[in-house]
């Protein structure tokens, strides 16, 4: 997709609308407004903005958002944690109420559209990812108990000065709750006990908006504003006005940078999580990029247009879900509802009281408070009840972008953490045997251990996965060969081939080998761009249904589970009968017995050319002698062997022979204990020998 299709949406909304939409749409649109009237002016009560703010914002914001966007039923306009966080940074700027503090609200609103944007325009939607929902639901709830108290001296009306941080508010108010108005505090509790009702009886009911009017009819019957009760006075009847921002003011800028990004953040992974919890109701496909570039254009012209930082709204976009909203047209047509309203009943808005709009504020901060998902959360993981906890406690006692900034970061480090320790973890065979899993109760194979990689094989991996299979191999330090399980690696990158490469190395430094398993396609893509598809061979990835019945028939050595081994880990080895050595053999199978010569296999090629050559005596069984061996060499199974050293001659070289060395290494120290000190192993035994390529011969 071209940079420019992303600005080229609204022709797209257009063109496929249909007409079956227009009535549900204007419904949903009517039914918004309602609910958007009041909201607006109220949430800029939170960032100590003048009401027609929010209402441009509403207005402006829901248009642009909805035709640039990618959510069909996404709200677009203040809300209570952006609002929030736009007075904490404000605050940093300037005094509330001086027009430096509204000139520096649309700069902000600039700062954040300009970085929403270039972040849509780079296709950088995916890095809301990394940003759990135990940062949102932290946040939000440690703002709605910042908005709850910060709503308290509207509330009470008393003279004091806004602040973002909890501690400091709640001293202020306990300072001066002498000074408690009783008439605002009585409009203000009515208004939340009269909203709380209408709840109770029909949620579906305007509460905010019932409350409010009635509130403003009953101070203006009873004039209650000569009275000392606060109102916000007429709005302006005009529209939304262009706003002179200065924009070459370098120092202002600077001041407001940090706090943007850190708004533009936080309200992207907002609106993001809305947008999607919406979809998974309706099935509609969101692209990520396409909602950056339309939350971006939408602050653009709200702080060009004397509006303030904006952002999708949970509330207002369930109600227009619920009112049966089809297109984003429904979000259109309740800005221009929005609109209609406020030049008609501008002048009636003189009469509406502050400390009602504080008791709307404090009911919606107390719908913040998510208590089922915090407790969801708390009982989920200790992971993410850290993040939420440090967030929610950041929220209350730092800035909150520095807050938000703190629950962001904890998010990714926790992301990194968890990715850079992928369960890898050794599996066996169920009882069934249809399954693997892990079973630390069963002793592993003392051949062939089997390990699944549970995450993604990356730079920041490849540690861990490398320290486990070097414990494993400790733990189990006859296992010369390792098949890996790669069903759940779904990205892998060099470092993790690099380390694949290591592993290898070291299973065949052994006389082993590595086996793969379930490799995902685009990881065997990398394996084979990378050379190490072909540095393994092909013949190790195997089919997983066949994979144990190959490595046991066709590597692991028989042998060694019939006369040594009493485990029996896998289905093939369950009918093996269970035979024993003759006589003491030392059963030290993680190296060769001390004393014993053991002749390299380029070292016997060369002493096969020369006179008198060597004889070989292989001690595996017929079967596996059969597939290959080395020129000249006499089969004598190993418990033949043992039972008939008479056959081992004395005038030459003698050297014993197996399939990975540990067998002939026995039956050599054996012998050598019982005088025939011309017997020598070959080291690595017939693995080996292939290794090296030399010359075998197959009956």
């Amino acid at each position: 997709m071209r940079a420019w299709t992303f600005f080229a949406r609204p022709v797209q909304i257009i063109r496929t609308y249909k007409r079956q939409n227009l009535r549900p749409d204007l419904l949903a649109g009517l039914t918004v407004a309602v609910v958007t009237l009041p909201q607006a002016m109220a949430y800029a009560l939170i960032a100590e903005l003048p009401p027609q703010a929010g209402l441009y914002s509403a207005i402006v914001g829901a248009i642009v958002g909805a035709l640039w966007g990618s959510s069909a039923q996404l709200q677009t306009g203040p809300s209570n944690t952006t609002s929030l966080l736009v007075l904490s940074v404000l605050l940093g700027v300037s005094m509330p109420g001086t027009p430096e503090y509204l000139a520096a609200a649309g700069m902000m609103a600039l700062l954040v559209g300009i970085f929403r944007l270039a972040m849509g325009l780079a296709r950088l939607g995916v890095l809301v990812n990394f940003v759990s929902d135990a940062v949102i639901v932290g946040f939000t709830a440690g703002a709605g108990i910042l908005i709850l108290a910060n709503q308290l001296r509207h509330l009470f009306r008393l003279d004091i000065p806004s602040a973002s941080r909890l501690g400091q508010t709640l001293a202020n108010i306990a300072a001066h709750i002498t000074d408690v108005h009783w008439i605002s505090l009585i409009i203000g509790a009515s208004v939340i006990v009269l909203i709380a009702v209408l709840r109770r009886v029909n949620r579906n009911l305007p509460g905010p908006l019932v409350g409010m009017a009635t509130a403003a009819l009953v101070v203006g019957l009873l004039k209650l504003d000569v009275q000392g009760v606060r109102v916000i006075g007429e709005l302006p009847r005009n529209l939304p006005p262009l706003r002179a921002l200065p924009l070459l003011d370098w120092d202002r800028v600077g001041k407001l940078f940090t706090g943007s990004m850190t708004v533009a953040a936080v309200g992207l992974v907002e609106t993001v999580s809305i947008a999607r919890t919406i979809a998974s109701q309706t099935g509609q496909r969101l692209d990520s990029n396409q909602e950056f570039v339309g939350q971006g254009l939408a602050n653009i012209a709200c702080g060009l247009c004397s509006g303030y930082t904006c952002s999708g709204s949970f509330a207002r976009s369930a109600v227009n879900f619920e009112a049966g909203a089809q297109t984003a047209l429904s979000s259109v047509l309740g800005s221009l509802f929005v609109l209609i309203a406020m030049l008609l009943l501008a002048p009636l808005a003189a009469y509406v009281p502050l400390p009602a709009l504080a008791g709307v504020l404090i009911l919606t901060a107390h719908g913040l408070i998510d208590r089922q998902k915090i407790v969801r959360i708390w009982r989920s993981g200790h992971g993410d009840r850290f993040i939420m906890v440090v967030t929610m406690l950041a929220t209350l006692a730092l800035p909150l972008q520095f807050a938000a900034l703190t629950g962001i970061v904890l998010s990714v480090v926790y992301y990194l953490l968890k990715t850079s320790t992928p369960r890898v973890r050794a599996v066996l065979p169920d009882d069934d045997f249809r399954h693997f899993a892990p079973h630390p109760e069963k002793p592993a194979c003392p051949q062939l251990g089997v390990v699944e990689i549970l995450g993604d094989l990356y730079f920041g991996a490849v540690s861990h996965v490398e320290e486990y299979i070097q414990e494993n191999l400790e733990r189990n330090p006859s296992q010369r060969f390792l098949l890996l399980r790669m069903h759940t690696v779904e990205n892998c990158d060099i470092s993790g081939i690099h380390s694949l490469e290591s592993i290898v190395r070291t299973y065949r430094e052994r006389h082993g080998d590595v086996y793969f398993v379930r490799v995902r396609r685009p990881v065997l893509d990398l394996m084979q761009a990378a050379g190490f598809y072909s540095y393994l061979g092909e013949d190790h990835f195997l089919d997983p249904d066949e994979a144990i019945r190959h490595l046991f028939y066709k590597v692991i050595d028989p042998a060694i589970c019939t006369y040594e081994c009493p485990v029996r880990a896998f289905e093939e080895c369950q009918n093996l009968p269970k035979k024993r050595y003759p006589g003491r053999v030392r059963l030290d199978i993680a190296v060769l017995p001390d004393g014993v010569p053991a002749i390299a296999p380029r070292a016997l090629w060369d002493a096969l050319h020369a006179e008198p050559p060597p004889r070989i005596i292989d001690v595996r069984e017929p079967r596996e002698f059969k597939r290959g061996h080395i020129p000249d060499a006499r089969s004598i199974p190993l418990p033949v062997l043992l039972n008939h050293t008479d056959q081992i001659s004395s005038d030459r070289l003698v050297v014993m022979v197996c399939r990975g060395g540990r067998r002939s290494a026995r039956a050599t120290a054996l012998l050598r204990k019982r005088g025939y000190d011309n017997v020598q192993v070959l080291e690595g035994g017939m693995i080996a020998w292939e290794n090296e390529r030399l010359l075998e011969a197959v009956d």
